[in-house]
């Protein structure tokens, strides 16, 4: 067979190939994530990027990442919306298996895009773990209020304290933080009173359970019903995005976790067999049965976050609860991205953790748009 004729029939095979593809979805070309990578960007140096991937073992995660925050805050603690002491006693009043802290990341990653990291304390050293694509909701009025929430591996607690970024891993900012309370599955009676109900904050909403048992064993169980209700008691909604509002330390919102699914999704991470198996990395215990990829379904609930129903011009809306005086619930929000969002403990961009890690040329994955109706 001459040249021209075995070129010609290389080209045939390659067409043939060619077409063999799927193109819905396109093909991704897939980046390998590796150990070797990480420690090439910190050129052997002691950095976030190492720490947080376990490349680098450290004897105190608390003084290294407080240190590290104080370093990089764009902020003193009198602007700061949550100053880096309190973040700290906070952190370390959780210190035990009945701890209840809990962590918003925003993850800026260059193949899954920007998303939010819900991490729920479930003992002394873990907690679980969700991807939402676009952020919690904020505003009870929104057309689209609803989220897929997907399970991640479990994460050591420490984990709760670190802000990051690298090539292959993009930025990583604490969005939201504060101590979580789990409401029952069902709203009491008494709910629905709120001049009455002793279990109300100061802005309406309901903070008590009556439960005896821990935070963290009030989740495990409402996990083992594929149905949680969860408040944030201790932080607010962040509202940096909408301009930087300023609001009460008192306001919470109140989310629904639901189980809709279960799912598989390759993933590019390289995990050693025990990680996979446990669902669990090294450090942490996957105390309360998490699945890897298993897909929730988020909600806003707007009764116990302070607001109520009422009709107006428009028709039916929910608005802040008044009473005895007082304005409840909180002003809403909507989740801006890596552009408009900053961490409520430096006050930085995604892009300011990208600098101060010396992460140059980093292109972060396109077609990210906020919910804004």
């Amino acid at each position: 067979m001459d040249r021209s004729a075995m070129n010609k029939q290389r080209n045939n095979a390659e067409i043939l190939a060619a077409l063999r593809i799927s193109v819905s979805p396109p093909p991704v070309k897939r980046r390998r994530l590796n150990d070797r990578a990480l420690e090439d960007e910190g050129r052997g140096s002691l950095t976030t990027a190492a720490v947080e991937a376990g490349i680098i073992s450290i004897d105190n995660h608390i003084t290294y990442s407080i240190q590290h925050l104080s370093t990089a805050s764009r902020r003193s603690d009198s602007e700061a919306r949550l100053s880096i002491a309190d973040y700290k006693n906070m952190f370390l009043r959780n210190q035990h298996d009945d701890g209840c802290h809990f962590v918003i990341h925003q993850h800026d990653h260059p193949i899954a895009g920007t998303h939010y990291d819900l991490r729920l304390q479930i003992n002394a050293c873990s907690s679980v773990s969700w991807a939402i694509m676009y952020g919690l909701p904020g505003d009870p009025n929104s057309k689209r209020l609803n989220r897929n929430a997907t399970e991640t591996r479990v994460h050591c607690l420490w984990n709760h304290l670190i802000e990051t970024a690298s090539m292959n891993t993009g930025s990583l900012l604490i969005w939201e933080t504060g101590e979580y309370e789990v409401l029952p599955y069902k709203r009491l009676k008494e709910e629905t009173d709120i001049e009455s109900n002793a279990g109300n904050n100061e802005n309406g909403v309901i903070t008590q359970s009556n439960d005896p048992k821990s935070q963290p064993a009030q989740l495990q169980e409402s996990f083992r019903k594929r149905h949680s209700r969860i408040i944030n008691s201790q932080a607010q909604p962040n509202t940096l995005a909408n301009g930087g509002a300023d609001v009460s330390e008192d306001e919470a919102a109140s989310k629904t976790l639901r189980e809709v699914n279960s799912t598989q999704v390759h993933s590019d991470h390289e995990e050693d067999d025990e990680t996979r198996q446990n669902n669990a990395y090294a450090g942490s215990i996957n105390s309360i049965g998490s699945i890897y990829q298993r897909t929730w379904y988020l909600s806003m609930d707007g009764e116990s976050s302070g607001f109520e129903r009422r009709r107006g011009p428009d028709g039916v809306r929910w608005t802040r609860r008044q009473s005895q005086g007082r304005l409840h619930g909180f002003e809403p929000f909507r989740v801006g991205g890596r552009e408009a969002e900053r961490s409520v403990v430096t006050g930085r961009l995604g892009a300011d953790v990208l600098m101060d890690e010396s992460v140059l040329g980093y292109v972060g994955r396109p077609g990210w748009r906020p919910v804004l109706e």
